[in-house]
């Protein structure tokens, strides 16, 4: 098997069009583990690499798909800016800490990915804010789409179909992202002792109050305390924070066990949800990542309780995190779809990748569909085929 690392766009280009055989298509391959194994010669982005321009004025970067998430972080935090969606890292949930030293994320593994975090509750998905993409198809043609203001809906489609899309649809080789200022103050509003149902009731309700919260999460009993904890994270001035933390204790008076996290204590206990830190040990256990309407997520659980594992909710409740001994992947997913919801395979080995589908199923007319969709963009399914679907 051989690795490529192209420099340039066209190197890039001419590597796909020359191409006879799959290739497997990868950022610095810290997500390597998610999806179905591939197989086929490396394209890695990891050369296309640098901030290609950033106006702080108008809140917009661009970068080219390898270069380090972190790079582009601590340019824009610099100015007082972050990205929108706080995209998760996967280093720790898949194992790739000290497995790929010295490798890190990429901002074109992110918007394959889609990935975003805690705060998508109030900012959106990572297809959201990014605004354009330069990718390669599998016939060697670059393509840009979108534009650098999100007014400018031209290709707009083509921008989300990539997002999510794996690389089984093109090598992406830039992305521009539109950006939001850091908030000047960050607090979580802390309930304990919540059993599930009740916990989500709660975040349901301050979600739909007027107080702006852009994280709304619960940690059952066991997961770093003795105690679970329900809560909601408060970000703008302090004035703002203030005010708002005065109403949520008269919103939720009659639950007595209320505190505020400030500075590093909170932020260190978002990151641990946005990271799955909480559960990404054993390191052996099976996750699954389930998505529902929040008030389903705790009516799902109850259905699993028998499994074991452990657990928590996202999303006011409308992401939960699930880990388990083994896959029990019919159980997992009749549970999710009895409730409107379904399950996503996130860290397996690779030899259950590959047999259970790591995707929620698709019906036959939605599997054509992929298949005519993945067919326009690579007709010869050379692309990170059958990462996402067996066969396609």
């Amino acid at each position: 098997m051989q690795t490529f690392t192209p420099a340039t766009e066209a190197d890039a280009a001419d590597i796909i069009r020359l191409a006879t055989a799959p290739l497997q298509i990868e950022g610095a391959g810290t997500k390597s583990a998610l999806g179905r194994p591939c197989v086929g010669d490396v394209l890695r982005s990891t050369g296309l690499s640098g901030i290609t321009l950033y106006e702080p004025s108008e809140m917009v970067i661009s970068a080219r798909a390898g270069t380090p998430l972190a790079d582009i972080t601590d340019t824009i935090a610099a100015k007082g800016q972050m990205l929108p969606f706080e995209p998760m890292d996967f280093s720790q949930l898949l194992g790739t800490v000290d497995q790929i030293e010295g490798r890190r994320a990429t901002v074109g593994g992110m918007a394959a990915c889609n990935l975003s975090g805690p705060r998508r509750i109030q900012s959106g998905a990572a297809r959201d804010s990014i605004l354009g993409l330069r990718f390669i198809n599998g016939a060697g043609e670059i393509v840009k789409t979108g534009g650098r203001v999100m007014k400018n809906v031209t290709g707009l489609d083509l921008v989300k179909i990539n997002c999510g899309a794996f690389g089984t649809l093109g090598f992406l080789s830039e992305v521009t992202i539109k950006l939001l200022p850091i908030p000047q103050k960050a607090v979580t509003f802390v309930i304990k002792g919540l059993e599930d149902a009740e916990a989500v009731g709660v975040l349901a309700t301050a979600l739909g109050s007027p107080f702006e919260i852009s994280g709304a999460a619960h940690l059952p009993f066991g997961l770093g305390r003795n105690i679970s904890r329900t809560l909601m994270r408060l970000e703008n001035f302090e004035a703002s924070i203030t005010y708002r933390i005065d109403q949520l204790r008269k919103l939720f008076g009659a639950h007595k066990d209320i505190n505020v996290l400030e500075g590093e204590d909170s932020v260190r206990l978002w990151r641990g949800i946005r990271d799955v830190e909480f559960i990404a040990k054993p390191q052996a256990n099976i996750i699954w990542k389930i998505s529902c309407a929040p008030s389903n997520g705790p009516k799902i659980m109850a259905e699993l309780r028998a499994l074991g594992g452990t657990h928590y909710y996202d999303w006011g409740g409308g992401l939960v995190w699930l880990s388990l001994e083994a896959p029990h992947a019919e159980v997992v997913r009749a549970a999710a779809a009895r409730f409107g919801g379904y399950a996503t395979l996130i860290r397996a080995p690779e030899t259950v990748r590959a047999q259970i589908p790591v995707f929620p199923p698709e019906s036959v007319p939605l599997t054509a569909l992929t298949r005519s969709v993945k067919a326009s963009f690579d007709p010869r399914g050379i692309l990170n085929f059958g990462r996402m679907v067996e066969g396609i």
